[in-house]
């Protein structure tokens, strides 16, 4: 089954995150699990805050990405089209707000779900949680904008 992330155009494709042709980043993949989206990332021992726990720079990193991709995976769904159709939607972040519950242990696989809470227009409002062991450390929320067609290219 291919990810949102697999159905950016390749010029759109280099995200640290979430760009799959970044071979440095952290490639996340992100999929539709009923009306949620959901990414699995395993942190490495140097994604580290302090001894035994993640650093937070990298779940907002996680949750932007996850919330982005999972904007234009909805935005295709709204218009009832296949993610591979033109034209394409690729979201950039206009406001990303992060709140940290509890400290992430680092080992376990992180589980990142999404829900969407609003379609506007060019604007799509994704509410993310963090989850280890099925307990929540992280919640977000990211406002994602449409690009215009010619930004990248």
């Amino acid at each position: 089954m291919k990810a949102f992330q697999d159905y950016y155009p390749d010029h759109l494709a280099h995200c640290y995150g979430c760009g799959r042709l970044n071979e440095h980043g952290h490639r996340i993949r992100t999929y539709w699990d009923g009306e949620e989206s959901v990414t699995r990332f395993t942190p490495r021992e140097y994604h580290i805050a302090v001894p035994g726990y993640v650093y937070g720079g990298l779940l907002a990193s996680l949750i932007d990405c996850h919330s982005t991709a999972s904007a234009a995976a909805a935005m295709y769904r709204s218009e009832m089209r296949e993610m591979d159709t033109e034209p394409s939607f690729r979201f950039v972040t206009g406001s990303l707000q992060v709140r940290y519950l509890k400290a992430t242990p680092l080992g376990p696989e992180l589980l990142i779900r999404g829900r969407v809470r609003e379609i506007d227009g060019r604007k799509v409002i994704i509410d993310s949680t963090v989850f280890v062991d099925g307990a929540s450390t992280v919640r977000g929320e990211v406002i994602a904008i449409q690009m215009p067609e010619d930004f990248g290219a």
